[in-house]
């Protein structure tokens, strides 16, 4: 029986486990082994909402392996370390609790078909500094701790004067760091009903630092118009053309030796390929540590070995390259699932095409705005307000739809409906 090896249980890898696990591994015409280095799962767009406490992983997370017990899959906790492609196998670290205590040994897995979807992480471009001050959103841990040092910082502000501001500085003007902005707006006024009565807005100050001429410089410039207005409404300072040269404890140094002055800062400018990809020595490897990819999605290397997500170094015919987007992975895991049944089958890999169906942003409660792209609009449409927030949650909604079937998403939908409505409105712990 053929084992298929999935390494990161991001959108796209959990949804390819869930596809063929529901195909292949129900009728036992495979085994399909998913592997990641956390236990629980969590759309990565939304990490922001993890990280200001209006998301809870312990209420909206996804555990792999309660998750692989209903699909027809196997998990494997654990960080890829390397692979003999020649032997057809993986190797895992160890695992250790958090007292240093080994939990799993080093390991190693074979495939007969191995494929990678370990997503990406911030890139910081070697600038001085920020490594050691800032804090990051690439995994939900990185997003709980930034959250614990929020909550701490706001007590410690709520108790002094009323003039007193809690200074933050994000650096990166794409979605995450424009949502995030939004998000920490409407946090602070929500910790006046949960003990923190002097706390507001108005005592938070927000800095939102993009080195283009732009924030959200991948979308049409309408959207990126609309979301710095409502960015200014809420009270953030917007800084365009402002590249970070360095930082300190003090906050971040600019291109002119001007300081933003900040007591958190967050980092959330440009991506790349985890570093290990680079360190196998065995890929074809493209912009950021990307890897190159055929018009299938194998690798350009080694046809046992598909590639997606944000890890995958994909061009278009139209010589464009496939952006790092929720849309991209979620299609490109249905495309190799069906390409790895086709395989099997005797059939010929079909052609990878990216289908761009517009960009989303959420603005917190206040607003959302975005471009619809199909046959629908015949174009480009923008949308913003009430229909685009439904429109953004819906992605999220269709991301549970493909992850646990249609009967138990939809239970666990409205489940996850009731629970907000009788829970905080933010994590306090």
């Amino acid at each position: 029986m053929q084992t298929i090896v999935i390494v990161g249980g991001g959108a796209g890898g959990l949804e390819l486990a869930a596809s063929l696990g529901g195909h292949l591994g129900k009728k036992k015409q495979a085994k399909i082994i998913l592997v990641d280095r956390n236990p629980n799962h969590i759309w990565k767009p939304l990490l922001h909402e993890v990280a200001t406490g209006s998301l809870d992983m312990s209420i909206d997370g996804v555990s792999y392996r309660a998750h692989s017990g209903q699909h027809h899959y196997q998990f494997q906790l654990g960080t890829m370390t390397g692979m003999d492609a020649s032997a057809k196998c993986i190797q895992l670290a160890a695992v250790d609790d958090e007292y240093g205590v080994q939990v799993l040994p080093e390991r190693t897995i074979r495939y007969d078909t191995l494929v990678m979807a370990v997503g990406s992480v911030s890139n910081d471009f070697g600038t001085p500094g920020v490594a050691e001050h800032s804090y990051f959103l690439d995994s939900h841990q990185q997003a709980e701790r930034f959250q614990r040092g929020l909550l701490n910082s706001f007590m410690r502000i709520n108790q002094q004067g009323s003039d007193k501001k809690l200074r933050l500085a994000i650096v990166g003007g794409g979605a995450t760091g424009v949502e995030l902005a939004a998000e920490l707006t409407h946090v602070a006024n929500l910790l006046k009903q949960y003990g923190m009565p002097d706390m507001s807005s108005s005592r938070l100050q927000v800095d939102l630092l993009e080195a283009g001429p732009s924030i959200l410089p991948a979308l049409p410039p309408r959207i990126s118009q609309a979301a710095r207005r409502e960015l200014q409404r809420l009270g953030i300072i917007v800084h365009e053309n402002t590249r970070v040269t360095r930082a300190d404890e003090d906050g971040y140094v600019d291109q002119n030796d001007d300081l933003i002055a900040a007591d958190l800062m967050v980092w959330a400018a440009g991506v790349k390929a985890p570093d290990f990809i680079r360190e196998l020595g065995y890929f074809e490897l493209g912009r950021g540590g990307q890897i190159v990819v055929k018009p299938g999605l194998q690798s350009s290397v080694d046809d046992n070995v598909w590639v997606l997500g944000d890890c995958a170094a994909c061009q278009q015919p139209d010589g464009s390259w496939v952006p790092p987007r929720a849309q991209s992975a979620h299609q490109m895991a249905s495309h190799i699932a069906a390409n790895i049944r086709r395989q099997m089958k005797g059939k010929a890999v079909k052609p990878y095409f990216y289908k761009d169906h517009g960009s989303l942003v959420n603005l917190s409660r206040y607003s959302t705005v975005g471009s619809l792209m199909g046959n629908l609009s015949g174009g480009t449409m923008f949308v913003e307000g009430k229909i685009a927030r439904l429109m953004y949650m819906s992605l999220y909604r269709m991301h549970q739809l493909s992850i646990h079937g249609w009967l138990k998403g939809m239970c666990l939908i409205l489940a996850q409906k009731v629970g907000h409505m009788v829970q905080p409105k933010i994590k306090l712990h």
